[in-house]
C-alpha cells in the first residue's frame, strides 16, 4: 500500500492550506487568524517516541522541561535507557509508568527506517503493539516524524477542543467523532490538524502541542 503524500517543506504545508481554505469556509477563517502554519516536521527513530511519551497527559511546559533534562543526562537512546538506572530517570522526571514504557520501547527494536514505507495504518499497528505507545502517539510520530500529510489524531484534547470552538459544537466532539469529521479533510487531514492547532494557540491563548 502506497504510504500517501509526505509533508516535507513549507510549500507542502501551504499546498495542503490552500486546498482546505477552498472546501471549507471554516478552515479559511482559522487560517486568517492564525497565519502562516508551521511545518512541525521531525526527525523518525527511538528518540521521538521518547519524547511523545514523555508527552503523554502532561502541559506542553511540562514535557519540554522533562524533554531537555533528558536530553542534558544523554538519556535518549534505548541503550542509555536500559542501562539508566530507575533512580537516573526519575531524576530527570519520568513516573514511573513512564520508565516502563521506555524501557518497553527500547526493548521492541523496531526497524524505524521500515517504518518509512509501510502504510499510516501499519506505523499505527506496529507502534502500538510496544506497551505504552498508543494509537495518539503512534499517530503524533506519523504526522510528525514521518511527514504523512493524511493522518490526523483525533484523540488529541486540543484538536478537540479547537474543532468544538471553530466549528460551533455544543460539546467537544468524541475521538469517534474527529474522526469521523476528519474525512472531509482527506487528503490533507494532517494540515488541518496543523490548522487546528493553531487555532487552539489562538482561541485559548496557550499551545496544544510540543
Amino acid at each position: 500500500m502506497s504510504v500517501g503524500r509526505i509533508i516535507e517543506t513549507p510549500d507542502c504545508v501551504e499546498e495542503g492550506a490552500t486546498w482546505l481554505a477552498e472546501i471549507c469556509p471554516r478552515m479559511a477563517y482559522a487560517m486568517e487568524q492564525t497565519g502562516p502554519l508551521p511545518l512541525r516536521r521531525r526527525p523518525d527513530g527511538f528518540a521521538q517516541l521518547v519524547s511523545a511519551i514523555v508527552s503523554q497527559q502532561v502541559s506542553v511546559a511540562s514535557a519540554n522541561a522533562i524533554w531537555n533534562r533528558l536530553k542534558d543526562a544523554k538519556l535518549t537512546g534505548p541503550r542509555k535507557i536500559m542501562w539508566a538506572t530507575d533512580d537516573d530517570l526519575r531524576a530527570v522526571g519520568l513516573s514511573r509508568q513512564k520508565i516502563r514504557y521506555a524501557r518497553a520501547l527500547a526493548a521492541a527494536r523496531i526497524d524505524y527506517k521500515a517504518l518509512r514505507d509501510v502504510s499510516n495504518d501499519d506505523v499505527v499497528a506496529i507502534l502500538t503493539e510496544v506497551s505504552g505507545i498508543g494509537v495518539w502517539t503512534a499517530e503524533i510520530y506519523a504526522m510528525f516524524s514521518l511527514g504523512r500529510a493524511d493522518v490526523i489524531a483525533p484523540g488529541d484534547l486540543a484538536l478537540q477542543e479547537a474543532a468544538r470552538i471553530l466549528y460551533d459544537l455544543p460539546d467537544r466532539p468524541t475521538d469517534k467523532q474527529l474522526r469521523q469529521m476528519a474525512e472531509a479533510w482527506s487528503p490533507w487531514r494532517s494540515v488541518a490538524a496543523r490548522v487546528l492547532w493553531a487555532y487552539y494557540r489562538v482561541a485559548k491563548e496557550r499551545e496544544g502541542i510540543r
